[in-house]
Formats: C-alpha cells, sequence, structure tokens
C-alpha cells in the first residue's frame, strides 16, 4: 500500500504542477470557471494556480505527502461548485455541456485521490519482526 501511495502521491503531485503552471501559462483557459460575480478573476486564476503548484511540490516530498494530500482535497472541494454551476449554466465554461458533465465526475476522482494520498502516503512501512513470546 505504502508503494501504491508513494506512487500516486507523484503522479499528483505532478499534475498539480502541472496543472498550477497552466494557470500562468494559459490564464484564459482557467477565467470562465471563475463565477462572474468575483471580482479580478485573473486573481483568483492566478492565485489557484500558485496554492496548485505550492501542493504538487508539496506531493512529490515524502513528510508533507499527507498534509499535501488533505490541502489538494480541501482545493477540490472548493471547486467543486464551480463544477457543479457548470453543468447547470447556459453556456458551460468550455466545451459543451457533455464536457461539462464529465469535468463533475473527474473532480470527485480528484478528491478521492487525494484522500488517499492524506490517508496513505505518510504512514510508515510497518515492520514484520516476530516477537519472542514470554
Amino acid at each position: 500500500m505504502k508503494r501504491l501511495a508513494s506512487v500516486l502521491s507523484v503522479l499528483l503531485g505532478i499534475f498539480m504542477i502541472w496543472g498550477g503552471v497552466n494557470h500562468f501559462l494559459k490564464p484564459t483557459f482557467y477565467v470562465p470557471f471563475v463565477p462572474d460575480f468575483l471580482p479580478v478573476r485573473e486573481a483568483f486564476v492566478a492565485l489557484s494556480g500558485g496554492v496548485e503548484i505550492l501542493l504538487g511540490i508539496a506531493a512529490l516530498v515524502p513528510r508533507l505527502r499527507p498534509a499535501a494530500g488533505w490541502g489538494i482535497m480541501v482545493l477540490m472541494f472548493a471547486f467543486l461548485p464551480v463544477h457543479v454551476w457548470d453543468v447547470f449554466r447556459s453556456e458551460p465554461a468550455i466545451g459543451s455541456h457533455a464536457a461539462a458533465l464529465i469535468r463533475l465526475p473527474i473532480q470527485f476522482v480528484f478528491i478521492l485521490w487525494a484522500g488517499f494520498v492524506a490517508k496513505f502516503a505518510g504512514k510508515p512501512a510497518q515492520a514484520h519482526v516476530l516477537q519472542p513470546q514470554i
């Protein structure tokens, strides 16, 4: 389980860093996801990108993986209303309603993935030592 958690931590970290960097390289892709009522939508894109990069880096550091998993899970829960809102918009942020419907369950996959990392990535491997019985 520890090896699987380590591999999934690294993959999640790489994905988060990649996604966070893309917030800066392609901010116009992410701006439509930010609700119109929020001011300075570009600032929200940059802020969330920075948080994704930091959490992604933390997921690569073994002793920070549990905290990174919890942080990523919280971030994905924070993004969840945006994806739900996007499904019900007359025109989804990017693509069609079918694309919005696909993005929504993917958000739950990331929540579960981050939760798995949070729960199992920091647990030390248990040594199987035979104890003499007295």
